[in-house]
């Protein structure tokens, strides 16, 4: 999985939600500040990413996560991605 898949299942899922265009987001945009994002919608963005990706978010680090892109940080240091020795290999 890379960042920008992160990216943009995260942006879609923000422009479903909050019915805005997709493209009005990027890495750098504030939650609440830029999005108007309410404590509702941040909890289902939560939500999703755990679902999403088999995550789990503590309520102290949702409450760290205020952009896109720290969104995506979190992700891609929380999912366990193969390493690439481990998928030539296999079992």
């Amino acid at each position: 999985m890379t960042r920008e898949q992160v990216l943009e299942r995260v942006r879609a899922h923000l422009a479903d939600e909050l019915a805005i265009d997709p493209s009005s987001i990027d890495e750098s945009t504030r939650f609440r500040e830029d999005l108007e994002a309410d404590s509702l919608d941040l909890y289902t963005l939560v939500q999703e990413l755990e679902d999403q990706y088999g995550v789990r978010i503590s309520d102290e680090q949702a409450a760290k996560i205020l952009t896109v892109g720290q969104a995506v940080d979190f992700v891609l240091a929380t999912v366990e991605v193969p390493d690439a020795a481990e998928a030539e290999t296999g079992p």
